[in-house]
């Protein structure tokens, strides 16, 4: 990882409001949230080291709650790098990690004129976004590793732009478009930390399908 710096990172500010980052002025922009899906269930293997769950995805709730399933197990220091083409629902899977962390999720939105957002919640989230980034050397720049500690959730959209600077325990999230609507997620664990996320959602996104199906069988008979 690169050497923390110590010069001021002027692309973000703190949020004062919980839930709610405070941009610069010269920086503000109102991004659109991208907006795509999840279905708990799917598949998993396991790749040398490395645990993937792979799942369908169906509506942009779906993808919210996936990220809110995975938010819910977050205890600090955890790396979730972030992997999709444009409108692929990186952004949506964010806002569903800050309701998990108890964030304002409507503040959510894609920081890609800002860098960095950070949300307040019961754990601190770094939302960072490297799609206009041109070299690594901007990314040392950025200052993203000040984020890389035990007491910080950071979420990184288009984290292919890091390169061999990503942390090496991280849970990658990697979303594709299937149709308009329709997506898939694969989800990969390559340490410790980011395979007990990974088993958390796989378990706990396997139970909410099971009582959902439960439920519709029920109506079923009545």
């Amino acid at each position: 990882m690169p050497v923390r710096h110590d010069k001021p990172r002027p692309l973000v500010q703190p949020s004062t409001d919980r839930g709610a980052p405070r941009l610069s002025r010269s920086r503000r922009a109102v991004i659109p949230a991208v907006a795509e899906t999840t279905r708990p269930g799917g598949t998993a293997s396991l790749a040398g080291k490395s645990v993937e769950w792979a799942q369908r995805l169906r509506s942009a709730t779906e993808t919210e709650r996936l990220g809110e399933i995975i938010g819910h197990a977050l205890r600090g220091g955890e790396v979730l790098a972030l992997f999709g083409n444009l409108g692929a629902g990186k952004t949506t899977l964010v806002r569903g990690l800050a309701v998990g962390l108890g964030a304002a999720p409507r503040s959510v939105s894609s920081p890609t004129f800002v860098l960095i957002q950070e949300y307040r919640g019961r754990l601190p989230l770094a939302h960072a976004d490297l799609y206009r980034l041109d070299s690594v050397a901007d990314l040392h720049d950025l200052g993203l590793s000040d984020y890389l500690d035990e007491h910080h959730v950071v979420a990184i959209e288009w984290a292919d732009k890091a390169g061999a600077d990503l942390p090496t325990d991280r849970l990658e999230i990697h979303l594709h478009h299937r149709s308009n609507t329709a997506r898939s997620v694969v989800l990969k664990a390559t340490g410790p930390s980011s395979h007990r996320l990974l088993i958390h959602a796989m378990r706990e996104g396997k139970a909410r399908s099971k009582a959902r199906h439960g439920k519709g069988k029920e109506r079923r008979t009545q």
